[in-house]
């Protein structure tokens, strides 16, 4: 007899993110030479003062239960970091919660604030990372979206905002530097954005931001990073981050949030019936790395500099694509729409963004995402992420153009 399993999982899609990056590493595990441009993870190792903190606190003892929001000195270290970077000053220690990653703090929020089966409603500019919707939708949210286009660099203008609210907005979210994207909103664009919530909430809205900041650290444009936190009325803004990306940390599994009080505390009760709390020898490396790591993420964004100009200008130089210049994050989403309708050297017909990232791993050996679970206009490009060195990138760059030459 089948098992029976709840509504909830079976409506659940897995991360198409995700899945590309297990297609490619079965490849591998068969001795292919995949060129892996799928996965949004950082190739360099966490720098050793920071594991050397972690591992001094084990040689400590630090093996036990911690408070279910986290050790008093890393969220001070949270606090102090948002005070300083990100000009949050009304940011105490008490305001911030220390979560099992940035996704995690994303699923603690939404279910704080939306109720099964409800009418309240989340609006997020697309395309926008994959698993915000199934984990907003899981907890009852309804996704009102805003599609962006590539001309405008996937920004949504205060107009298009303003459009989509409503008295049964509950929550906005702003990613920016933007997964899948690659592009960011200046600080004069978040600060109308911002307005326009607040007129919003003036006339009697009760709309929360969540400002998704986890890729704030890799930005190469000469605008500066700006959380929208920083125009907004504290009680209806959270900021969500974590040491993955910026610290080459995405499997300490560490993400943090910090917002108004009586929410923070509902999203900790939460965590306590779930996770209770992180490993607690991370907390030391939370400290090590928010207080002197800067120096470390400055030589790791280089990197990221070279290999986000580089990629660009490959990938421009192919017939028929669009693409913004990159300004943050370590993505490119080109529009390959025109290379639908066409058939590979191999035989395969490219009618989708599926279609091709199916036949680039199976006959190119370079893995990409798809761009359809993104929404908005996502179904006509692919994410391309430079993660990888400069060689990988000219590699896979090769294969990808002698692919292209070869469709027909």
């Amino acid at each position: 007899m089948p098992m029976h399993l709840s509504a909830r999982v079976s409506r659940l899609k897995p991360s198409s993110t995700l899945a590309a990056a297990a297609a490619a590493g079965e490849m591998a595990r068969r001795g292919i030479d995949i060129i892996s441009f799928g996965a949004g993870e950082p190739d360099f190792t966490t720098p050793a003062h920071i594991r050397d903190a972690a591992k001094d606190a084990l040689d400590a003892g630090h093996t036990h239960y911690s408070p279910i929001a986290g050790e008093p000195a890393a969220r001070e270290a949270v606090a102090r970091k948002l005070q300083r970077d990100n000009q949050l000053g009304h940011v105490t220690a008490e305001n911030v919660l220390i979560s099992a990653g940035g996704k995690h703090s994303f699923f603690l929020l939404v279910h704080a604030l939306f109720d099964p089966d409800g009418d309240l409603e989340m609006i997020l500019p697309t395309p926008a990372w994959v698993s915000y919707r199934p984990i907003a939708e899981m907890a009852g949210a309804r996704i009102v979206e805003v599609p962006t286009r590539v001309e405008g660099d996937f920004k949504m203008t205060p107009e298009r905002l303003r459009a989509a609210l409503t008295p049964r907005t509950r929550l906005l979210l702003i990613n920016s530097p933007s997964n899948p994207c690659g592009t960011m909103y200046s600080p004069d664009e978040l600060r109308a954005l911002a307005a326009v919530v607040a007129e919003h909430n003036a006339a009697g809205g009760r709309v929360i931001v969540a400002s998704d900041d986890i890729y704030e650290k890799i930005v190469y444009a000469d605008t500066p990073f700006a959380t929208i936190g920083r125009f907004l009325d504290p009680k209806c803004s959270i900021t969500l981050n974590g040491l993955s990306k910026a610290y080459a940390m995405t499997g300490w599994r560490i993400g943090y949030a910090a917002g108004p009080l009586e929410l923070i505390r509902a999203m900790t009760r939460l965590q306590g019936q779930m996770i209770t709390c992180i490993a607690a020898f991370c907390f030391p490396a939370i400290v090590e790395a928010l207080d002197r790591g800067d120096a470390d993420v400055a030589e790791m964004r280089e990197h990221y500099r070279r290999r986000a100009s580089l990629m660009h200008e490959r990938i421009s130089a192919l017939p028929g694509v669009r693409c913004p210049r990159p300004t943050g994050a370590f993505y490119l989403f080109p529009d390959v729409s025109a290379w639908f309708g066409r058939t590979t050297a191999g035989g395969a017909s490219i009618r989708s963004s599926l279609d091709l990232a199916t036949a680039l791993l199976s006959e190119a050996h370079v893995a990409v995402v798809p761009g359809d679970e993104f929404g908005g206009c996502g179904p006509n490009h692919i994410r391309l992420s430079f993660a990888c060195s400069t060689e990988r990138i000219q590699e896979g760059m090769d294969r990808i153009a002698r692919f292209i030459d070869g469709l027909r």
